[in-house]
């Protein structure tokens, strides 16, 4: 686990924690989670979790850090969850109306949602390529035989 004034970042094979310390996600320090979250992409982590149980005030840019996380995750088909217990950073988040966007109340839930997005992940894959093979042969290819 790393860390850094900012936050804390925990990661394993199947996605990472970045842990907010700072009491505000706004303007003056917005910069480093987007640091992160790029890093993290370029890692390829496409399921991340931020935990922003320590935090009490998010400003524009804050959420704007937010719904590129939620963004660069969803193009890979992994998951950005948020999580937060704190009801005034809940409502500015849902008031942001991000896009395929999940506010959860615990890293548990965040984790459990994780997996179960990649087993629909691998659910949709295994019917897409169901859908290929069942495809088969036309009549006209028969009359070749």
């Amino acid at each position: 686990m790393s860390s850094n004034p900012f936050y804390s970042l925990e990661q394993n094979e199947s996605y990472a924690i970045i842990t907010w310390n700072k009491l505000n996600l706004t303007q003056s320090n917005s910069e480093e989670l987007e640091l992160v979250i790029r890093n993290l992409f370029k890692k390829e982590f496409a399921n991340m979790i931020l935990d922003l149980n320590n935090v009490t005030e998010l400003d524009g840019f804050g959420v704007s850090c937010i719904r590129k996380g939620t963004k660069i995750c969803t193009n890979e088909m992994g998951l950005f969850a948020v999580v937060t217990k704190n009801e005034e950073i809940q409502d500015r988040l849902d008031l942001a109306k991000i896009e395929d966007f999940t506010l959860l109340n615990t890293v548990k839930e965040a984790v459990d949602a994780i997996y179960l997005n990649d087993l629909e992940n691998d659910f949709q894959d295994s019917d897409e390529e169901e859908q290929e093979f069942e495809g088969g042969f036309s009549d006209n290819e028969s009359d070749d035989y």
